[in-house]
């Protein structure tokens, strides 16, 4: 067994194997590029997060702050879930994974989408040392598509419409950045059925002591 297999049980022997594989991160040949401009992989985890928020990858003002979801978006996020932003960067209470972990760059209509393979890649290993998770947030097509495989819907509105399929342990949701204004006026039912149910999930998750709710990670679906 390799010593990326060997997983540590003490809570201290998980945080030094999420130390090594952020160090693995930086000096992957995949990630070359990204440490050539000086770039560090932006997320957040802790063997003792409760809740997992899975995004897209880190807009260019993430990047350059080194703080996850440091922008518009991130303010509306906090609010969806009803955490405070000293909850929300506490990794204790909020893992930030998103689907890349590096500023993409510039496409034509947007930010270039995270990679395909890095989360494949990346998130097993670091979720399998997240032993007390309760919830994973996915935010958006990539993360939702990833993480729900055939048990998503047609497009993302109706994979957000059906979260009850999901919940309590996931629950998808549209992105929150302020382009998505639209989208939210078309579909007043995310604000009144959506938004509830997740603070409710969310308070739920990090209550300590609650039977039953432990889990190693979430699932990947493949099944309908």
């Amino acid at each position: 067994m390799s010593k990326s297999e060997q997983w540590p049980t003490s809570q201290s022997g998980r945080m030094d194997e999420l130390t090594a594989i952020r160090d693995e991160l930086r000096n992957h040949a995949s990630n070359a590029w990204a440490t050539e401009r000086g770039y560090e992989p932006i997320y957040s985890a802790s063997p003792r997060s409760r809740i997992a928020v899975i995004g897209q990858a880190p807009g260019r003002q993430a990047q350059d702050s080194q703080i996850p979801w440091n922008d518009a978006s991130g303010i509306k996020l906090r609010q969806w879930l009803g955490v405070s932003e000293a909850q929300f960067y506490d990794p204790d209470t909020i893992a930030l994974l998103p689907m890349d972990f590096y500023y993409p760059g510039k496409g034509a209509h947007g930010d270039l989408p995270p990679r395909p393979a890095f989360a494949p890649l990346w998130h097993p290993r670091i979720l399998k040392l997240m032993t007390g998770l309760r919830l994973t947030v996915l935010i958006g097509n990539y993360a939702q598509k990833h993480y729900l495989g055939t048990t998503a819907k047609k497009n993302l509105t109706e994979t957000v419409r059906a979260y009850r399929d999901y919940v309590p342990d996931r629950i998808p949701l549209v992105h929150p950045s302020p382009l998505n204004f639209r989208w939210q006026a078309k579909n007043p039912w995310f604000e009144t059925e959506v938004i509830p149910a997740l603070q409710t999930l969310v308070a739920d998750a990090t209550q300590t002591g609650r039977p039953g709710a432990t889990r190693s990670g979430p699932r990947t679906s493949h099944r309908p």
